[in-house]
This record gives structure tokens, C-alpha cells and sequence, in this order.
């Protein structure tokens, strides 16, 4: 059994924000059945450390950038985790990343640079005898491991999966000290980025293997317009980065047995969701599909498109039902919106149970994201028979078949895509969604298609199992 230590900032359900808590809740059980023993390394929380069970303490800091902490081995949600107990890092209210009144901790530097620290002491040191061969870091916060194993003389293999290039940690050089970091690495090969410090950069330039979501996305990173001022770093890097598609549990997200909904097993079940998600967010019967949005509501998920978009979709009979919440600017034009229109519904905020009522009660699901490394929500709506309507863009791309004349006639089509990310182009595509659904043969094949579709880990697994095998033999 190859072993392999995850180290990510957040992990689902105990602690989640985004898909990168889906992907590193998921991964241990699905890469079990490819011969690899995964724990996972996590800051301690209050929720982790509040859910941790049959804990034991397996390594002690005398100053873990700023005061002692403990690492504590334990379970919680099935998975086998390792936390980081450092309340001056993690004991704190607000999101991981985030204080109560919506601002960035002004130590997360610090805050995830000893992540990274604690991830790459137990790479070298191993903990209670288990030693792992691979070392695999999630997103800037574990980007400083590669760095503090140079520091160490080496260590386990390593590989950086990138879920979204936007987010660099990039901080002012002054740091240099406070972060422990070499200060002769600070150049163009090691951490420097455009002149300051960049935990991301330091991943990408150190990991032995990079790997990010869809293959898509891998491709749309060595490019100016999605590479976020790092494509250069990821052509002269391309040999060693591979895209592997996201999956999602299929346990959590199964229509037949979701205890949040009316179970159903064909896309005939689907009426008796809608027709309670219609009471629940008090929308009036109609004769056009009802379209939902789960999302974070930012410039990157396009939901400002949606706004100018959405006459194509209410002219044809249409209904709209929103969940998300961000910039304080769309939520005001969201709830404007609900509030102007009987025939669109908004919920400011997230509710995890919600969001299921949501998908099983929805006709379609929207995702016009600018940008999408891979995209969750297009496969929970495949998985539930809710057509995807997508831009053309990453893991969108990779995870739904346009219904273009082809893919009708030979019946593989699961949902609509639309280029380029504007908002012409998707009030098109609402429009050609309202016709789809008055044509009710074609939308039922549209639905199983969609619901037949595989969205679960299996092949993506067999893929990191084929990495972390290979590299654990490399090294």
C-alpha cells in the first residue's frame, strides 16, 4: 500500500468553502480501493478538533510560529486526519480564511505556512511510525512543503494540485523572516513572485509532480488569459503536470437515498421536488423550466451575466431560484431582482441541505463561470437529471456534451454549453433551453443521458494511483 499524506486547509463535510474541501474529503476513500492509505493533515479548527475521535498527540512544537502547538491523530467523518493543534493559528471564528467581518486574517501567511511546516515535519519524521512516500499539497496553503524540505535535507516525493490559480498567497518579501523561508531562494527558480513572496509559485516550482483538476484547465493555464501572471511558470513546467478530472461523492450526492429530498431513481421523480421547491421558495406554477444557481457570487462565477441574460429565460415562461452569497453588490442586484419578479426566487447566504433541494427540484442548473479549474455543481446537476447549461470553459468543458444537432441525433448530449462568456451568448443558450424543454422527448432523453453520465471518482482515482505509484517508486 503505497502512503500517501494529504495536506490540505480545508476538508468536507468538517470544514469546506469551496470544491478544494469536496476533493481532499473525497480522495481518501476513493483512492483506498487503488492500494493507497491516505491521512490528512488539517489546521485544527474548532470544528476539527471539536470532531475528533480516538485522538492522540504524535508531535509536539516548542514554537510553531508564534507559540508550542501539538499535531493530534485521529478520526472524524470516516477519514484518518491529522490536526494541527495551534490555537494562536486556528482557533478562531470566521470561515479558515476569513474574520467575521469579511476580511483575510492578517496572519494567514504565517497561519499556512505552518501547515506547510508541520506537513513537511512529518514527511521527514513520519508519525507513530507511519512514514509517508508522498507528500501531496492542495492550493498555495500547502505551497511552502517543497520549500522547507529543501530546508530539511529532502524528503518524500511530492505533487501540488492546483484547484484554482487565482488565489497565489502572495505577501510582501519583509516576510521572508517571519515565514522561515531560505532568503536565498527568493529569485525567479524559488518563491519570488513579480517581486514579492508567493507560497503557489514556490509549490509550482518545487512539487516533483503538478497535477490540477480537468484536463482542460491544464491546458488553459499555459495561457496569458487564464494563468493569473503564471503561465510562464506552468509551460516551462508542462512535463510534469497532468489534468485530472474532479469527481464527486456519489454517496453524498445519490437522488435514490438523499435524505435532504424526495428520493428518486429516473428523471419521473423529479416532479414532486420541483413542485416542493416551487413552495419552499414560493414560486407560482409555469410552463418554462425552472433554472437554479448555486454559487459563490463573484466577478469569476459570471453571475452578473445571468442578470443581463435572464428576460431569454422569463420571456419563455421561465423561473429562476438562487442560492449564494459574496459580493455585496450582486447579492443587492440578486435580491433586487427576486423582489421586482414573482418568477425569481434568491437566498442570500449557504445552506448544504438547501443546495440539494435546489438541484433535485431544478429543470436546469447554470454555471457561466468566466474560469472553472473543474466545477462541482454542473456534476451534482448531471447526477440529478438537472441540466447543466455551461460556459465553454475548463472543467465545464470536460464534464457536459453540448446538445448540438450531433450529439441529439446520437443521443449523448447531457446539457448546453455556450461561448463565448457573455451575456448574448447565454441569454442564446437559455433560449435554446426553453425550446429544448417544450420538446418533452427530447428533454426526458437530456435528463437520463445527464443522470447516466459518470461524475464518481473511479477513473480519476486509477489516475492518482498511477502517479503517487510512480513517483513513490522514483524516489
Amino acid at each position: 500500500m503505497i502512503r500517501v499524506l494529504s495536506i490540505a486547509s480545508e476538508c468536507a463535510p468538517l470544514v469546506k468553502t469551496g470544491g478544494l474541501a469536496d476533493v481532499a474529503g473525497a480522495l481518501p476513500a476513493a483512492l483506498a480501493a487503488e492500494g493507497v492509505g491516505m491521512r490528512t493533515l488539517l489546521p485544527g479548527y474548532p470544528a476539527v478538533m471539536d470532531a475528533l475521535q480516538d485522538v492522540s498527540e504524535v508531535y509536539y512544537f516548542h514554537d510553531l510560529f508564534g507559540a508550542p502547538a501539538r499535531v493530534m491523530a485521529g478520526r472524524a467523518a470516516g477519514l484518518d486526519l491529522l490536526a494541527i493543534d495551534a490555537p494562536h493559528l486556528f482557533a478562531r471564528t470566521g470561515n479558515p480564511y476569513m474574520a467575521p467581518d469579511g476580511r483575510d486574517w492578517p496572519d494567514n501567511p504565517e497561519r499556512f505556512a505552518a501547515l506547510s511546516w508541520v506537513g513537511a515535519h512529518l514527511g521527514v519524521h513520519g508519525a507513530l511510525g507511519w512514514h509517508p512516500q508522498v507528500l501531496h499539497g492542495h492550493d498555495w496553503q500547502a505551497g511552502f512543503v517543497t520549500e522547507y524540505l529543501r530546508q530539511m535535507g529532502g524528503g518524500p516525493a511530492t505533487v501540488l494540485t492546483i484547484h484554482n490559480i487565482a488565489f497565489t498567497g502572495a505577501t510582501d518579501p519583509g516576510r521572508i523572516g517571519s515565514l522561515r523561508l531560505d532568503p536565498w531562494r527568493f529569485h525567479m527558480e524559488g518563491y519570488e513572485f513579480y517581486g514579492g513572496i508567493s507560497p503557489l509559485k514556490a509549490g509550482l516550482m518545487g512539487a516533483d509532480a503538478l497535477t490540477t483538476v480537468s484536463p482542460t484547465y491544464a491546458e488553459e493555464l499555459m495561457t496569458p488569459e487564464f494563468g493569473m501572471g503564471l503561465d510562464g511558470v506552468m509551460r516551462y513546467r508542462r512535463e510534469a503536470l497532468s489534468g485530472i478530472l474532479n469527481g464527486i461523492d456519489t454517496d453524498a450526492w445519490n437522488p435514490a437515498t438523499d435524505p435532504a429530498i424526495r428520493p428518486y431513481d429516473s428523471p419521473m421523480g423529479k416532479a414532486a421536488n420541483k413542485a416542493a421547491l416551487r413552495a419552499e421558495m414560493g414560486l407560482p406554477d409555469a410552463d418554462g423550466p425552472l433554472c437554479v444557481i448555486v454559487s459563490r457570487m463573484t466577478h469569476q462565477k459570471g453571475l452578473d451575466l445571468v442578470l443581463g441574460a435572464l428576460p431569454a429565460l422569463l420571456d419563455h415562461g421561465g423561473q429562476l431560484a438562487v442560492l449564494g452569497s459574496g459580493d455585496p453588490g450582486l447579492e443587492q442586484a440578486f435580491r433586487a431582482l427576486g423582489e421586482q419578479n414573482a418568477n425569481v426566487a434568491v437566498r442570500i447566504g449557504y445552506d448544504e441541505a438547501l443546495s440539494h433541494r435546489l438541484i433535485a427540484g431544478g429543470d436546469a442548473i447554470l454555471v457561466p463561470s468566466r474560469f472553472e479549474p473543474c466545477g462541482l455543481t454542473q456534476m451534482y446537476g448531471l447526477r440529478y437529471g438537472t441540466v447543466p447549461v455551461v460556459a465553454l470553459t475548463g472543467g465545464l468543458a470536460d464534464t457536459v456534451i453540448n446538445a448540438s444537432p450531433a450529439a441529439l441525433a446520437r443521443d449523448a448530449a447531457t446539457g448546453l454549453q455556450f461561448s463565448p462568456v457573455t451575456a448574448d451568448a447565454l441569454r442564446g443558450a437559455l433560449t435554446r433551453l426553453c425550446l429544448l424543454y417544450r420538446d418533452r422527448d427530447t428533454w426526458a432523453r437530456l435528463q437520463r443521458n445527464a443522470m447516466s453520465h459518470p461524475v464518481g471518482w473511479d477513473q480519476s482515482a486509477r489516475a492518482y494511483g498511477a502517479l503517487y505509484a510512480r513517483l513513490a517508486t522514483n524516489r
